[in-house]
This record gives structure tokens, sequence and C-alpha cells, in this order.
């Protein structure tokens, strides 16, 4: 008959334990000088190795011939613990023998010796389940056990169980395993029972099993069973039912980029093929977590992955995403998530979370007006907005920085016909691109944008007046060897000398803006709703 993998290969020694060596090597040691206690508890989250030592300590307790505090397997005590015939060495499960009854029963079979080994052991596993009164009538044996003795409690939910008892137990706490760890174990069954798979599979294999071995060999089972060749990152998205994963990515991206047609008929599709409303929206929000860690923890991030999509997928989707706006995803994804227990209609309620994601300035809260700001502030910090401005259709490319020489009053140049500016006040025709040509190599590339494109110049007598789209911006141009370049070119094509103010035009004025001018200005006037740096 076919034995399960996790079943199979469960470690026998300590040293077969993954992952958890600071325990073992405590264990091996009191085995080794003799210093047992009569009461352990081991805690920690499912398929990290709490039953599996449970079982190695009750054997090595009653080994015959231990070997550097590892039970032999070989001696009759080994073999009788490992086929489940012995009688001294119980395993009970709490969750179906919680009441204070099923306890009384155990204290009265406790207190006679063993018959076939040297010490009683009982594994008690989940004992959070038991009742108070259970708890209570086990306080006692637990605390003056007989010499023969010895209790072995397990479980995942340490904070239900009293603090009565836990002062009388060494407490042993089992870690989430490493996703390298899950790997290499993973590959070494694989070669032991000649399964052919690739490194990507034993990778997504063993970020899927989210810190459990026990998942990741049953995840094993089932994927080499399904599959006749080897093994591929494809075929355990096929086997496992998580094809739609693979959209998952597309959704994410269309959502980066506002497409709320592609976000729908993705999500449509999705639907029509049977998958779950809830199961969707958990996919995206791991994703938008997965994406958060990496922009927040690019270093030591790799590892907190949940394996949802493939690094390649990951990488693009990194670029397209803040860390604001990915923060007002998740955190909409679950608003979402947390109204489908009471809602009527879970798929317009997912459609409709999908159509404020793709588009934010939709919604007017905190988190949305601070994602908006900052994808603006990583579009100019690095100079996608200066490359937006030169691929626009302009004159040629610019002419190459001209060092500004004063001119006399008798070389001023005859003035070209004056133009009539949008806000009032003649400029010369071209005057502002011949002084962009000049003054922009001097400019900051991440500034450059402000200064081309969201300035209107107005001459009033001898003060050339720059009027800024935002107060941000105003704030971003106040520079004095910006306003010094621009106050020499003005004053060589004018032919006089000219003062240089900034000021901030009026709201209606911006042509095409689409507000972020008017949103930084509110963000300065409330330093602890936005955070600028």
């Amino acid at each position: 008959m076919y034995q399960a993998l996790y079943r199979k290969y469960r470690p026998q020694t300590f040293d077969d334990v993954v992952g958890q060596r600071s325990i073992t090597e405590t264990l091996k040691n009191q085995l080794i000088t003799g210093r047992l206690s009569h009461a352990y508890l081991f805690t920690g989250t499912r398929g990290t190795g709490k039953t599996s030592c449970a079982k190695i300590l009750a054997k090595a307790v009653n080994c015959e011939n231990l070997q550097d505090g590892n039970p032999c397997n070989c001696c009759a005590a080994c073999r009788s613990i490992d086929s489940g015939g012995c009688m001294d060495v119980l395993e009970i499960d709490a969750a179906s023998n919680n009441g204070v009854d099923n306890v009384r029963t155990l204290r009265e079979d406790a207190v006679y010796t063993p018959s076939e080994v040297r010490r009683r052991v009982y594994i008690i596993d989940e004992v959070h389940m038991l009742s108070m009164a259970a708890f209570n009538a086990l306080l006692k044996i637990i605390e003056e056990p007989p010499e023969h003795l010895v209790f072995i409690l397990a479980t995942t939910e340490l904070h239900k169980v009293p603090a009565t008892i836990l002062s009388r137990c060494q407490r042993y706490s089992f870690r989430r395993l490493l996703p390298e760890d899950i790997g290499g174990r993973l590959n070494y069954v694989a070669y032991q029972e000649g399964i052919a798979i690739e490194p990507e599979a034993v990778s997504l294999l063993a970020r899927l099993a989210d810190g459990g071995l026990r998942d990741g060999l049953s995840l094993l089972d089932q994927c080499a069973s399904a599959t006749a060749g080897t093994l591929t990152a494809e075929g355990v998205y096929q086997c496992l039912g998580l094809a739609g994963d693979r959209k998952t990515a597309a959704l994410m991206e269309a959502i980066a980029r506002g497409d709320t047609p592609t976000a729908l008929e993705i999500f449509s599709d999705l639907y029509a093929g049977g998958k779950d409303v809830a199961a969707m929206n958990g996919e995206l929000s791991s994703l938008a977590r997965d994406l958060l860690i990496l922009k927040t923890a690019p270093r030591s991030g790799m590892s907190m992955l949940s394996g949802v999509c493939t690094d390649q997928e990951l990488a693009g989707l990194q670029e397209l995403l803040s860390a604001g706006a990915l923060l007002r995803i998740t955190n909409r994804l679950q608003e979402t998530a947390a109204g489908f227990a009471r809602s009527a209609d879970r798929r317009l309620d997912m459609e409709l979370c999908l159509v404020e994601l793709c588009a934010p300035e939709l919604q007017m809260d905190v988190q949305s007006l601070n994602a908006r700001l900052s994808k603006l502030e990583e579009a100019v910090s690095s100079g996608k907005m200066v490359v937006q401005a030169v691929a626009a259709p302009q004159q040629s490319a610019p002419a190459q920085p001209v060092q500004p020489q004063p001119m006399q009053p008798q070389q001023t140049p005859p003035m070209q016909q004056p133009q009539q500016m949008p806000n009032g006040g003649e400029l010369p025709v071209g005057f502002w691109t011949d002084l962009m040509q000049t003054v922009l190599p001097q400019v900051q590339p991440g500034h450059r944008s402000f200064l081309s494109r969201q300035v209107k110049p107005q001459l009033q007598g001898d003060t050339l007046l720059l009027l800024a789209d935002s107060g941000f911006g105003k704030q971003v141009l106040d520079q004095p060897a910006y306003l010094q370049a621009i106050r020499e070119r003005a004053a060589a094509l004018l032919g006089r000398p000219v003062a240089v103010k900034l000021a901030v035009q009026g709201p209606g004025s911006v042509d095409g803006a689409d507000g972020f001018g008017r949103i930084a200005d509110f963000g300065r006037q409330h330093p602890d709703i936005f955070e600028f740096k």
C-alpha cells in the first residue's frame, strides 16, 4: 500500500529534523547528561516538527542503546514504539479527549509503572483544546508526577494554554522553516523517490508550503502523482489549480496602468471560468503584499514571498507601482474581503473595488491622495517627466548652452513685435524658448519639467513675473542659482536689466493639469497627513 511522503520521510532521529537545530541539540544534551524534565511543551505552527520531536524524544528516553543523544531505532523499545504497539507510550488527541473524565482516566493509569519500557510517556497533541476543568485535573499530576512518567504537550495556539501549565513545563518554540530549508528537504525526497523536478518548481513548492515542511511534502506528493515527466513550475500551477494565478499578474498590471476595461475583462473571464471571487481577492492581496515587501525590504524580502507569482512577474510589476499605491491597493482589497460576509452580490463588490483601484482620482481619501502624490514624486525624482518633455513635438534639439553676455545700451537688438501673453504683459516672440535653451542645461534634471512646462512668463515693466502652477512648483524653482541664470539671460534678450519674481497663478489657469499642484499645496499645509522628504 502506498504511503504518503510526509509519513514515509518522518524524521526518526533528532539529526533528521529540519530547521530546529537549537531545540534538537538541547534535547540531545539532556539525554546524554540525564537531566531530563518531567514535562515538555512544544509550540509552533503546523508542519514544523513538534509531533516528530515528541515521538523521537519518547523513543530516546527508553532507548537501550542511545547514540549521541539519538535513539538507535534498532532495539526492542525503539521498534515497539515505532510500530505503535508499545502500551507505555500513548499519543492522545486532546481535540477528541478534552473532557475532565478523560483526564481523570489518564491520571488513574499514569500511576502504574511501565510494563515494557523504562518510562511511561504521554504525548498530548493540540493540548489547547482541553477544557479548563480538564486542565485543572491535569495540573496536579504534571506538577508532581511519578519518576517513571514524562509528559510531552504540543500545541499550535500557546495563548490558550493556562499559565499554571506553562510554568510547570519546559517550553520549546518551533519556528517556521525557511524556504531554503524546505527546498533542500524536497530535493532530497525527490531524489530518493526518483522524481525529476526543476529548481524553479522546488522553489515554488517551498514558498507555497508557508513555513511547514509537511505541507511542502504533501504538495510534492500531489504534483508528482499528476505529472508523467519532469515536474516544472508550470506543472505545479496546473496541478494545484493555480492556473488563474498566472492572470493575477496581468490583473495587477492593468490596475497599475489604470486600465479599467482590461481589468474588468480579466476579472470577467476568471469569474466565467468558475474562479471564486474571494479567492481572486486573496490572490490579489497576496501579490500586493509581496510587491510591498519587495518595495520596502528589497534585500531580505525574497524569503518572505508567498509564491503567487514568479520572480520575473514581480520584477516587472515592481517598476509600475509605488509603495503608497501598494498600501492603498492592499487596504482596499482587505476592506472588500471583509465585506463579503454580509454582501448580497460579491461580484459587484469586486468590480467596484477594481474600478476604484484603477482610478484613484475617484477617491479623495487620504490614502488615495498620498498614492497619487507618491507617484508624482517618483516620476519627478527619476526624471521621467523630463523625458516626456523632451519627447514632446516641439522645436528641434535644444542648442548648446551659451554664456550670457551683458549687453550695452547701444547694442540693444531691435525688439520683435510683442505678443500678448495669456496672463497679460508683452514679451517678444520666441523669448521664452530662447531663454529656456540657455537656462535648462543649468537646472537639475528633476526640476526642468517644472520650469519648461509649468511656468507662465509675464512682463510687468522691468519685472519678469514667473507664474507657477502650484506652490510646490514655486518652492522647487525658488533657488538663487536658477533665478540668477534667468535674470541674466532675460536681460540679454530684452536689452535692459530686469528683476525676476515668482508667484502662483490661479487654479483656473492650469492648462490640462490634473490637480496635483493643489494636492501638493494641501500636503504642505498639513504635514501631519503627508510626509515630504
